[in-house]
């Protein structure tokens, strides 16, 4: 596809298939920080200036003019795949309108259907983003769009149903009788959105900044397989000698890196800081923001415990009854530590983090082998409702860990593993280095 110059900037927090309805982030009244004429955006979708979209209605012709391969539905089709739009195929509520489960009228398709409120310009912004960014991207961690409606004021969104929901429902909402998400998995979401995420970052082309990474946006298919959605908010990140994308800030109220939200300057670390608050409430069960009036984040009641090892157990969800490996836990906590740093460039880019969670997806939890290993002499750890664990130490060699966590089951994994623990766990000795040489050049000028 070809992508004309221009702009069409995100003006507003969408949540596509959310189970609720995000909180708006309005930092200093969104002051609008103004990129540089030849920084191009993800909103980019023709030559026409923001009045003349304005008045341009409808805005079939610049989606039809986009040259993708999406099917086009009429409005007709979508109401008969929804029952008319009957509460009763009501799924999810996002910031931009409903969201409905529909079946395709003569086929076996069954799709997710987001109706955009008729707020004007606003709709019609992100529905454009929307259907000319998921042309041009495709990745099994990223939901797909299958298709559009610009039929007169009707501006609808075709995707492919996720049967789980969001992984924010699983965590957060979880109704009688639903089991909560138990170790492996949480790492094995977290390690498929990690690959999105990094495809967005380092395989599109160009490359794209999400900006709304969230746990309402990661959506669960068969065997809770992750994909990202609603991409209404991302931008092309910046390219050649630029190191930033000045924008209005935006975003999701708890998972907005500070340097994005005081500046305004998006960049890909912006991303890598979500993405650790989104590790972090798997790792608690926790809520990104853990009031209602907006003002207790997550990230700061967790810092402390993050600091120091010892208190990392501390962290662990009540739900998980205490059923992970204490090493695996602990290396996850390090993983989110790390992409919540202060200093953006500190943190870890998402080649590394799909490295380190590829790594800890593949140490499966068996507490039956625990339970049975444990008979003749390993840790057996208890977590209590309270948060407070518990250990009993009775094995002769040391070890913590049973066979079948510490055995890695071909060399590829034993590779994956250096190369993980390469990369992440030694980033905090080459960032210390660095500290340290700068410490010595700052004496050498004295």
């Amino acid at each position: 596809m070809h992508w004309k110059k221009g702009r069409l900037e995100k003006m507003g927090y969408c949540s596509c298939f959310g189970w609720k309805k995000g909180i708006k982030l309005k930092i200093k009244d969104e002051k609008e920080f103004k990129p540089p004429q030849n920084v191009s955006d993800f909103s980019s979708v023709g030559r026409k200036t923001g009045k003349e979209l304005r008045l341009e209605s409808p805005v079939s012709k610049d989606v039809s003019g986009a040259d993708t391969n999406m099917k086009t539905f009429n409005y007709r089709e979508l109401a008969t795949a929804t029952n008319n739009f009957k509460s009763e195929s009501l799924i999810g509520e996002g910031g931009f309108g409903p969201v409905y489960k529909g079946q395709i009228e003569n086929t076996d398709l069954v799709v997710a259907i987001k109706v955009l409120n008729q707020t004007g310009f606003q709709g019609d912004k992100e529905f454009l983003v929307e259907v000319l960014m998921l042309s041009l991207l495709c990745h099994p961690n990223l939901v797909n769009l299958i298709g559009y409606c610009a039929e007169g004021n009707q501006r609808l969104l075709v995707y492919e149903f996720m049967p789980l929901g969001s992984l924010e429902y699983h965590l957060h909402d979880l109704r009688p009788g639903m089991e909560p998400l138990d170790w492996n998995t949480r790492m094995k979401i977290a390690a498929g959105a990690a690959k999105g995420l990094d495809y967005l970052h380092n395989q599109a082309d160009p490359p794209v900044i999400y900006r709304d990474l969230k746990s309402s946006n990661i959506l669960l298919g068969q065997g809770f397989h992750p994909k990202l959605s609603d991409l209404g908010l991302a931008k092309f990140a910046p390219q050649g000698d630029k190191s930033h994308v000045s924008t209005r800030v935006m975003g999701t109220h708890g998972y907005c890196a500070p340097e994005y939200a005081e500046t305004g300057k998006l960049t890909k670390m912006s991303d890598i800081y979500s993405f650790g608050v989104v590790l972090l409430e798997l790792i608690t069960g926790q809520k990104a923001i853990l009031d209602p009036t907006g003002k207790r984040m997550l990230v700061d009641w967790a810092r402390p415990l993050l600091k120091d090892r010892k208190n990392n157990l501390q962290l662990a969800d009540p739900n998980l009854k205490g059923q992970f490996s204490e090493s695996v836990f602990c290396r996850a906590v390090e993983v989110a530590s790390m992409c919540l740093r202060k200093e953006a460039p500190s943190r870890p880019c998402t080649g590394d983090l799909v490295l380190a969670l590829n790594y800890l997806a593949s140490q499966h939890y068996n507490p039956d082998a625990v339970r049975a290993n444990g008979a003749r002499g390993d840790k057996d750890r208890t977590q209590h409702r309270d948060g407070q664990v518990t250990e009993n130490i009775v094995d002769s060699n040391g070890s913590e860990n049973s066979p079948t966590e510490t055995r890695m089951s071909n060399k590829e994994l034993e590779r994956e593993q250096a190369v993980a623990e390469a990369k992440i766990w030694g980033e905090t000795w080459r960032e210390k280095k660095r500290q340290n040489a700068e410490i010595d050049y700052g004496n050498l000028d004295r």
